[in-house]
């Protein structure tokens, strides 16, 4: 835990600390029955799994500029995402860093929550076993923090505060009272979204293996996670909900799924490298390329909430709105917890690789 911030992450306009008050009941459970063996499963898988900041080569030289230079960052932008104008090659790499910067950032924001989120499904969940896997998912997530911080700060030297539509989603998850809310908003919409850009991180970042090992890592312990929130919640969705109930926890995911999106419209990005917003943003809404990548974000998302059977007909009209409906026939967090990247994405950078560059905005429909 020792290493050198030369950059430290940028405070919110609220300041270094936001305390929010949350109320919640504390559930002990006093007959440790044990019998969801699937969870018992994912415990022991975690315990097994369980790594170290420390194994990490922190000793690699992280030279983010040099590296898109040397991948024609560029030709890649101006190609297949079609910004505003033709970048230079030296615009070209200072907007890659500061998008990798900013979704780095936003991963760590977003684990900090999941620290939060993990403790107080310890305290809330009503069984002993789950209990135990929250608690293995604490030390998971505080891990994630702690390698996420120093990357940022030690290695990369740009950073970003929290995204003002995620601090948002992370308080109205810790606020809420219903444990199976925690649950929804943490394991189901801000894990299901991460694993996914873990997935999309490792592509951009192909020629940097200090990033590399951490993202592996990282996304092994998040696929357990999301695992862990679907089976959980899958048992308590068993009997049912109220009409009210429902109507609830559809207004919840519509809105996260609303909020997920515009976190990643990056308008801090612009502001941070001079670029007017308005003119960048709205590329980042229009551009094929942004759209299909926003979507693929949503990858796990989606079949993760048709197991559940929360896919309602009010989740599929805003999901139509958001063109995200085509993932919910994949394969959900319990068939398949790990996160594969995207078929079209991957044969897109395979044709660049391969010098192929002629057809523009060939993007993921």
């Amino acid at each position: 835990m020792d290493y050198k911030q030369h950059n430290p992450v940028p405070l919110p306009k609220y300041g270094q600390h936001h305390t929010i008050r949350s109320t919640m009941d504390t559930v002990f459970d006093w007959e440790y029955s044990l019998k969801e063996k699937k969870l018992l499963q994912l415990y022991e898988k975690g315990k097994a799994q369980t790594w170290n900041a420390t194994q990490l080569d922190w000793t690699t030289d992280v030279d983010v500029e040099r590296i898109a230079h040397e991948s024609q960052v560029d030709v890649f932008m101006n190609t297949y995402m079609a910004p505003p104008k033709t970048l230079t090659r030296e615009e070209a790499v200072k907007l890659r860093v500061n998008m990798n910067a900013f979704m780095l950032s936003q991963f760590l924001h977003g684990e900090q929550g999941a620290l939060v989120a993990s403790a107080k499904i310890v305290q809330t969940v009503p069984w002993e076993e789950a209990k135990f896997y929250a608690a293995n998912q604490v030390a998971d997530e505080a891990r994630h923090v702690e390698v996420y911080h120093r990357y940022l700060t030690e290695k990369l030297g740009v950073s970003y505060e929290v995204h003002p539509s995620l601090g948002t989603l992370l308080e109205d998850i810790v606020t809420d009272s219903r444990w199976d809310v925690t649950y929804l908003g943490m394991q189901i919409m801000v894990e299901g979204l991460a694993l996914a850009a873990f997935g999309m991180m490792r592509m951009i970042m192909s020629n940097e293996p200090l990033i590399q090992d951490i993202t592996a890592r990282i996304m092994a312990d998040e696929s357990r996670h999301v695992a862990f929130g679907v089976l959980s919640l899958q048992k308590a969705y068993a009997g049912g909900f109220t009409a009210q109930e429902m109507k609830e926890r559809e207004d919840f995911i519509i809105e996260s799924a609303y909020l997920l999106r515009d976190r990643l419209l990056m308008h801090q990005v612009f502001e941070r490298i001079g670029w007017d917003p308005k003119i960048w943003v709205k590329w980042m809404q229009e551009s094929k390329f942004n759209q299909a990548f926003r979507q693929m974000m949503f990858s796990k998302i989606v079949p993760n909430l048709k197991r559940l059977g929360l896919l309602t007909p009010r989740v599929r009209e805003a999901f139509a709105t958001l063109d995200i409906l085509r993932f919910e026939n994949d394969k959900d967090s319990v068939e398949q917890p790990e996160v594969a990247p995207p078929e079209e994405l991957v044969s897109l950078l395979m044709n660049f690789l391969a010098g192929n560059t002629d057809v523009q905005q060939s993007a993921p429909a």
